[in-house]
């Protein structure tokens, strides 16, 4: 991919501008593998493409560790790439049990489901030579070749957003070389139905969600019948299988949050795709695909032709401690990749999990985990320029207001100083899609929810969206945090009875809690000074933001993670290495305390972030959100070292494997990078603010800064040699350059 940066003789440039390119070899961005993803031993595939006895339930404990993942997000396959036993898991992001749970009960809020399988039989494929499968993510392609009685085999799958539809192409190099069989197994237990190239399957989940599958094949060559709920192929030159799924749900609280029956969307789109030939559907979603994609790229430098040659399931384990600079941006794009393909506007946004699930009693439900989880996932979202897919999170939190606030009123734990109800949302650490929500109260998770709606015009600049959509669920959160608040003798405001996830005491004024509201608060004023409107609860919550309780400094230099310093224990210690840093919240995702303003308390900051370490029950999220600290403290070697443990802790997929297998820390790296290559959150934009020594020359193109803004940059021993601003709006911003500051006006973008 060549970078955007253009010819200027403009005052824009504080460098003499050459062009330069970012060079990525071939086989850079894909993960890909010598052997096929692995089966649990419990799990062995028969002899027949009967339905599996244990299907959905923790079938493929180690398939979704190993396994290549494609998405539209919405559809989504896990591939194992078996040349003889293929089976693709098969997921649709609304296919959920549990309903609005008033209780709270975490055990009845309902989990994500696993659709079913497709399998695939290949007699005679067995050992074969040659093998390899990949993922290609500069294309959304996953591929599996071999070599078998002199035949050279190809499978290439994709799972394409603008046909709505799983699309499976098996080919060879000489003709009559596909004899086998096909089945499409119900992880829930209906039964398939065969007629003449197709199969399908459908039925009810216990909450009465309607869901749907159907299978089609068009052959080159050969014959195909149906046979006994499966279908026969023999001597075909060519195979392709298209796949469709759906449930009825709709993201409509007032309509109980179902919609049509998902059979005739279905067949539309499979009656459209099957009138197209392969290769203008495969081209159909190269493009859309690459629309995203295409407009972020990043060169960190070489990788040594030894590190190129190992499979991905190797390499990851060498970058632990030996700098491997493709397999660092191949990761960086990865969570890139993942983002496209599980959230994309009008869609749900991306679990625990992402799309992908192998079970129908998955580990946490596969929901959505309030205290971090979720919005980690959405952290790249903005900065690694991929804006739009950031939407599906607003949509959903939009969806599930009308519940929320009906059990926050019935709680006994929101009430005013006057008895009453308080006003607004809370949210509990986990919730699903239909208004449900588990376990214990995440106090401040609404507020945290609010960063994001803030985040996305803070990047976007998009003022219809802010007051029609942000600022009003701000407002309602404001509003919350009002009746909530507790105040001091001193007159300093707390938020009661909050807890430290998931950490420590439950007790007045937490940081973690302190530091989001302050973040609500601050937003709220600023959204408001910027729409010019609401101006008396605008000063009203300028006052509250003021009385809050700030973060204090600990009598080992530390940033305290509660109100008093726990001495008598490992809490509040330099031996506290819990994997949460979750009062670190105000240094990133936050901007409560930075280098540039508030330099003490950052200090404080990194003296609780170098105790918490690399040691003890770090996690690969952990990783990520070290590195991204890291980064918002100018420290880049540090930063780099999170990164490179971080590997230590990925599945041989390059999934973050928590364990179980956990997306957020796939999210939350590609956000990290973005940091230490641009941050935009102090009121300037800073170029390599944590550059680390490994990462001595390269560039990037494409990223984001807050104001609306692109960022293209190279380097050289550390150091900007070029880079380049673009905006759509002529405006006056701040970038730090080498440590200089400095202002200029973007150029324009076409």
């Amino acid at each position: 991919m060549l970078p955007r940066f253009r010819n200027s003789a403009t005052a824009l440039f504080l460098f003499g501008f050459s062009q330069f390119a970012v060079c990525l070899s071939a086989n850079a961005q894909e993960i890909w593998f010598q052997n096929p993803a692995l089966f649990g031993e419990e799990n062995v595939l028969p002899a027949d493409p009967t339905p599996f006895g244990k299907l959905g339930k923790n079938v493929a404990t180690q398939l979704i560790n190993e396994a290549l993942p494609v998405g539209n997000a919405r559809m989504g396959a896990l591939i194992a790439g078996d040349p003889a036993k293929e089976r693709l898991i098969l997921n649709e992001a609304s296919l959920w049990t549990g309903d609005q749970n008033p209780t709270g009960d975490y055990g009845s809020m309902g989990a994500y489901q696993m659709l079913g399988d497709l399998v695939l039989l290949l007699p005679g494929h067995e050992n074969p030579e040659n093998y390899r499968r990949d993922l290609d993510l500069a294309q959304s392609l996953a591929h599996v070749g071999y070599a078998k009685n002199g035949i050279k085999y190809t499978r290439e799958i994709f799972c394409s957003h603008p046909a709505d539809i799983l699309a499976i192409r098996l080919s060879a190099d000489k003709p009559g070389g596909y004899t086998g069989t096909l089945a499409l197994n119900d992880a829930h237990g209906a039964s398939t139905s065969a007629e003449s190239h197709a199969l399908s399957f459908s039925g009810a989940l216990r909450n009465g969600m309607k869901y749907e599958t159907r299978l089609m094949v068009i052959n080159q060559g050969g014959t195909v019948e149906a046979t006994s709920g499966t279908i026969s192929f023999k001597g075909c030159d060519s195979l392709t299988i298209l796949v469709g799924a759906g449930t009825d749900y709709a993201m409509d609280y007032a309509k109980s949050y179902r919609g049509s029956a998902p059979g005739a969307k279905i067949a539309l789109s499979l009656a459209a795709a099957q009138r197209k030939p392969y290769e203008a559907l495969r081209a159909e979603h190269v493009k859309d695909y690459q629309s995203l994609y295409n407009r972020v790229s990043l060169d960190l430098g070489k990788s040594s032709q030894a590190q190129k040659e190992l499979p991905c399931d190797k390499r990851r384990l060498e970058a632990v401690t030996a700098f491997d600079p493709e397999m660092e941006t191949l990761l960086f794009q990865y969570g890139r990749y993942l983002m496209i393909s599980c959230s994309r506007p009008g869609g749900l946004p991306a679990n625990l999990q992402g799309l992908w699930n192998d079970s129908n009693t998955p580990l946490w439900n596969c929901d959505y985990h309030t205290n971090i989880n979720i919005q980690m996932n959405y952290w790249p979202a903005e900065p690694a320029n991929l804006s739009e897919c950031h939407s599906p999170l607003f949509s959903l939190v939009l969806s599930q207001l009308e519940p929320w606030r009906k059990a926050t009123a019935e709680s006994p734990e929101f009430k005013t100083a006057s008895g009453q109800p308080v006003h607004g949302f809370a949210i509990r650490t986990s919730h699903n899609i239909t208004g449900g929500m588990g376990w214990k109260w995440d106090k401040t998770a609404n507020a945290w929810y609010c960063q994001h709606f803030w985040e996305h015009y803070a990047f976007s600049g998009d003022k219809d969206y802010l007051k029609q959509i942000a600022l009003p669920v701000m407002k309602e959160t404001c509003q919350f945090w009002e009746g909530e608040l507790k105040a001091e003798p001193d007159g300093k405001l707390v938020v009661p009875n909050a807890w430290s996830p998931e950490h420590g005491p439950t007790e007045d004024g937490v940081n973690y809690s302190q530091e989001i509201v302050w973040d609500l608060f601050n937003n709220f004023v600023t959204a408001c000074d910027v729409l010019g409107v609401d101006h008396d609860y605008r000063n009203k919550v300028a006052q509250m933001r003021d009385k809050l309780l700030w973060p204090k400094i600990g009598s080992w230099g530390q940033l305290l993670e509660w109100k008093q310093e726990k001495k008598d224990r490992v809490l509040d210690t330099p031996n506290d290495h819990h994997r949460h840093t979750s009062h670190l919240f105000a240094v990133y995702p936050g901007r409560q305390i930075s280098i540039e303003k508030t330099p003490d308390l950052a200090k404080a900051a990194k003296v609780s972030l170098d105790a918490r370490g690399a040691m003890g029950e770090v996690k690969e999220w952990s990783y990520a959100w070290r590195t991204a600290l890291y980064a918002r403290l100018h420290d880049g070697q540090n930063a780099h070292s999170m990164f490179q443990h971080l590997f230590g802790t990925l599945c041989p997929n390059l999934f973050g494997l928590h364990p179980p297998m956990q997306i957020d820390g796939n999210y939350g790296i590609t956000a990290a990078v973005c940091e230490m290559l641009v941050q935009s959150h102090a009121g300037e934009i800073s170029l390599l603010p944590a550059i680390p020594a490994a990462w001595k020359s390269g560039s990037v193109t494409g990223l984001r800064a807050r104001g609306n803004v692109t960022v293209d940059l190279a380097w050289k021993e550390g150091k900007v040699t070029d880079f380049h601003l673009v905006s759509p709006t002529p405006q006056p911003v701040k970038v730090r350059v080498n440590g200089v500051l400095k202002p200029l006006i973007p150029a324009l973008s076409r």
